[in-house]
């Protein structure tokens, strides 16, 4: 099977690592949301491709799940020490990306070119694509005015009340060279338990439409999301945060669906939104769990494709 995966943050870096760890590199595309890069001290910042890059090259962290491992923080101590920001972490070896990224892009380099030397540097053998080569800005429509992804979610620490969420240049975004002809040659598309809102709406948004099968995974788990602000963005919009809520988020585009099996009671619920479910465990505490979780994934696709 081909297979093209939608990801971003920490949940889709693991299934995306998952995948490539049962998938050639000939069977496997990754996209990967930008909607979150922003500038910082200068530096053109993609926090999600590198999260997912990191991922694939054994690079990241494992106790966050982003950043390098083995990092050291000279550079952003000793900036603030002279009254710059210190909100935003960034380890003096993942700012060796953000400045050779940012060189490139000045000398009018894509940023889906940029990541195909990063990867190769890097010994991701699979292809990882950035959504567009145009920049989307998510902007968090909160009780306090809007605000930048990054401003709401590291700076405030998702503090702000959300509601509701807008992508800047959405309208004229295009996607990445290779997204079309990578979904056009799958056999399947897969959504990785990111959040909905913030990770994979503006991905979908840009791809527009997707005449393929497609199978998500839930980054809620009894009503609480793995990592991140998603169950709090939807308690905050209204929607109980759960499994189903996920699956109502996707209806009319997924075709299947994988929920844990702590949210097993859901299942007839899910099915009747007219979606092929697998109950699992979706937990990915280590690699091992990634390959099973992308095996297992793997399997229900091509028993229903």
């Amino acid at each position: 099977m081909k297979i093209v995966a939608l990801a971003g943050g920490v949940g889709g870096a693991k299934l995306a690592h998952g995948l490539a760890q049962v998938l050639s590199p000939e069977e496997l595309t990754i996209i990967v949301n930008t909607g979150d890069d922003f500038e910082h001290y200068g530096l053109y910042i993609s926090p999600d491709l590198d999260t997912v890059c990191y991922t694939l090259a054994g690079l990241a962290n494992p106790e966050t799940g982003w950043g390098r491992v083995n990092e050291t923080w000279n550079v952003i101590q000793n900036a603030s020490r002279l009254g710059g920001p210190s909100w935003f972490n960034l380890g003096d070896q993942d700012l060796g990306t953000h400045l050779e990224r940012t060189r490139r892009l000045r000398e009018r380099q894509t940023l889906s070119q940029i990541t195909k030397n990063f990867c190769q540097a890097w010994g991701v053998k699979h292809t990882v694509l950035p959504m567009s080569d145009q920049p989307v800005r998510t902007i968090v429509e909160t009780d306090e005015g809007e605000l930048t992804f990054q401003e709401y979610f590291v700076h405030r620490h998702c503090e702000p009340r959300v509601k509701g969420f807008r992508f800047d240049g959405i309208e004229i975004a295009e996607p990445a060279p290779g997204v079309k002809e990578a979904i056009q040659h799958a056999d399947a598309v897969i959504i990785c338990p990111s959040n909905p809102w913030v990770s994979v709406d503006p991905i979908l948004k840009v791809i527009q439409e997707i005449k393929k099968p497609v199978t998500a995974i839930s980054p809620i788990i009894g009503g609480q999301a793995v990592k991140g602000p998603a169950a709090k963005m939807y308690s905050e919009l209204g929607i109980e945060p759960s499994a189903l809520a996920v699956a109502n988020h996707y209806r009319g585009l997924a075709t299947g669906f994988v929920l844990d099996e702590v949210d097993s009671q859901l299942d007839e619920s899910v099915r009747g939104l007219n979606m092929q479910t697998l109950v699992t465990n979706t937990l990915m505490k280590s690699h091992d769990d990634r390959k099973r979780l992308a095996s297992e994934v793997l399997h229900f696709i091509g028993a229903n494709v």
